[in-house]
Order: C-alpha cells, then sequence, then structure tokens
C-alpha cells in the first residue's frame, strides 16, 4: 500500500456500504481479491509481530480510506469484504469506545447465547477492553485460526445488535428517534454478523476467494 493515503476518516455507524462507484467494476473485484489474498497469505506465511502490528493498527495513522478503496465493493461473502468489515468494524469501535462499551455490555447482560463467550471480551466490558478486543480479533485474521476470527467478529456484532435492541426498548417512549436510530443499527450489525459466519464458513470449506 502507499504511504500517502488521507488521515483518519470519521464514520457513523450508518456508513457499513457507503462507498460506491468505480470504473470498471471487473478490475475493481480482481484488484480486491489479489490484495487481500496477496496480504493475508504473507503474513500469515511470516507473521512477523511488527508487521502484524502495523496492520492491525495501519487505519489508525492513515485512515479507512486506503482499505476502503480497496475492499469495500467486494462482496460481503468473500475474503476482501470480510476484511473490510472487520477493519470497519474496530474503526467504529475507536471512534466511539464509550458508547459501543454500554451496548457491548448491555448486550452480554441480556444475551441467552454463548456470543459473550465467543466474542471474549473481558466483564464487566469498559472502553479499554473493547479497544483491546477490537484490536485482538483483527490480529487473530493475520496469526491465528481465520475462521475463529470471523467468528468472534460475528459474535461481537451479535451481542452489539442485543446491546442496541435492548437499549432502544429503554428508549422507546421517552426518546423514539434514538429507539429508532439504535433499532436500525442493531439491524445492520445482526447483518454482518450473517456475513461474518457465512464468510467463516467458507473458509473452512476452503472456498472464501
Amino acid at each position: 500500500m502507499a504511504e500517502d493515503f488521507h488521515k483518519p476518516t470519521q464514520f457513523s455507524g450508518s456508513k457499513f456500504e457507503s462507498f460506491t462507484g468505480g470504473e470498471d467494476p471487473a478490475q475493481i473485484s480482481r484488484v480486491a481479491h489479489e490484495t487481500a489474498e496477496a496480504i493475508l497469505s504473507r503474513v500469515r506465511n511470516d507473521p512477523d509481530p511488527a508487521i502484524v502490528e502495523r496492520l492491525v493498527a495501519y487505519t489508525d495513522e492513515h485512515g479507512i480510506d486506503a482499505v476502503a478503496e480497496l475492499w469495500s465493493r467486494a462482496t460481503p461473502r468473500s475474503l476482501p469484504g470480510a476484511l473490510w468489515r472487520i477493519y470497519l468494524i474496530r474503526l467504529l469501535i475507536r471512534q466511539d469506545p464509550t458508547g459501543t462499551a454500554y451496548l457491548y455490555q448491555r448486550g452480554a447482560e441480556v444475551a441467552v447465547t454463548i456470543d459473550p463467550v465467543v466474542a471474549g471480551a473481558p466483564t464487566p466490558t469498559g472502553p479499554d477492553e473493547i479497544i483491546a478486543l477490537a484490536n485482538e480479533i483483527l490480529r487473530g485474521v493475520f496469526t491465528g485460526d481465520f475462521a475463529v476470527a470471523l467468528d468472534r467478529a460475528a459474535a461481537f456484532c451479535r451481542v452489539i445488535a442485543m446491546g442496541c435492541t435492548s437499549v432502544a426498548d429503554d428508549s422507546d417512549a421517552a426518546a423514539p428517534a434514538r429507539s429508532s436510530e439504535l433499532t436500525t443499527r442493531a439491524l445492520r450489525f445482526s447483518t454482518v454478523a450473517q456475513e461474518f459466519t457465512s464468510s467463516a464458513r467458507l473458509w473452512r470449506l476452503g472456498s472464501l476467494e
């Protein structure tokens, strides 16, 4: 990747799929898949800790634009699509660690599934813990079982979705606009969770490209 990308860009929770355009969809798709495969294969074959940490923190210094340009238009159930979503989830966490930790903690409290255990955040979950979780999941993409990293990302998204729904229920009468926004956010996180789960299954079958 070049070194002269834009500085960090702020994303709201509504911008999961905001990047559009491109002159040649076939070329865009080919570049997305080739770069995702090249980066992942190179690092996983020789997981130098310094390189891994640079990749984990890449968007902190350079912003999300470069990653978005490469991978944001890839289909969700693909290698570049999965990588894009993990980087984007990490960015959203870092932009509002306090709010994200609150939603995660609420979701973990109301969850009736093992998702909080799979995601792996400490309890109680504060801003520092939620940032550490985001870094750990992304680090696992390059150094651990890729499918497990995707499963953890999916579980995180489901916990956040449960937290959003729970807070939305509390806010429904007093703040209906806030409740509606949280319900929409819960749907987005649930959708991304499904995409991560599908990508993990494809990876285990050797079919995630």
